[in-house]
């Protein structure tokens, strides 16, 4: 059962790509691109969903989920996720992490909901 906000992933052994980052004031075309990126994202060969969130001063958090390392691969070289990413260094982030790593296992709860 799909839940709002939630990715829609299998028990365990896919991939998340963890993109935590410190957003630069103001929005200089920030929130459109991210709503593309999102959506250009899940429909992406193996792309499992997107999970994100961000705090009021700008920190924030998107978790994609993946099959495999091919279907990161190709979603890192993906031409407009490019063009993205040269913004984001550019304007959008003061600081940024990547982290990718492969989910074992996965649970959820509550178990009465």
């Amino acid at each position: 059962m799909a839940i709002p906000g939630f990715a829609d992933t299998p028990a365990a052994h896919y991939y998340a790509v963890i993109f935590s980052g410190q957003r630069t004031e103001g929005d200089n075309g920030y929130g459109k691109m991210a709503e593309l990126m999102i959506k250009t994202a899940k429909q992406q060969p193996g792309c499992l969903g997107v999970e994100a969130a961000r705090n009021p001063d700008g920190f924030g958090v998107t978790v994609a989920y993946f099959t495999d390392e091919p279907a990161i691969a190709a979603w890192r070289d993906h031409i407009q996720h490019r063009g993205a990413q040269k913004l984001g260094k550019e304007r959008w982030y003061a600081h940024y992490e990547v982290r990718v790593a492969r989910v074992e296992r996965s649970y959820s709860g509550p178990a009465n909901r």
